[in-house]
């Protein structure tokens, strides 16, 4: 193998591993916007996880998070408006980032 075959395998699996952080960011944000929700609307214990996971899965329905959204929002009824739920998803990804990092 040369050293540009190496170079371009090295790559490779940078971009796949910092893809999956990402993913795993993204997933770990949206579990903890879910337990935001879930302590919203009096959730506790299994329900409150249970609803958590449920958002996560809410944002395999569409590319984007704008799926998570509007699930969050139909499901806190003028609890919190779509920008409030968008503003909080900025608020909790470094969280989440963090948190994966410190896993890995």
């Amino acid at each position: 193998m040369s050293t540009f075959d190496e170079r371009e395998s090295a790559f490779e699996n940078k971009f796949a591993h910092d893809e999956e952080m990402i993913f795993k960011a993204q997933a770990r944000c949206n579990k903890l916007l879910g337990q935001w929700a879930a302590e919203m609307l009096g959730k506790t214990g299994d329900d409150a996880a249970a609803y958590a996971i449920d958002v996560v899965k809410a944002d395999f329905e569409e590319a984007g998070h704008e799926d998570v959204v509007r699930k969050v929002a139909a499901d806190l009824e003028g609890k919190a408006t779509a920008d409030e739920i968008r503003a909080k998803m900025a608020e909790l990804l470094p969280v989440a980032k963090e948190q994966v990092m410190n896993e890995a």
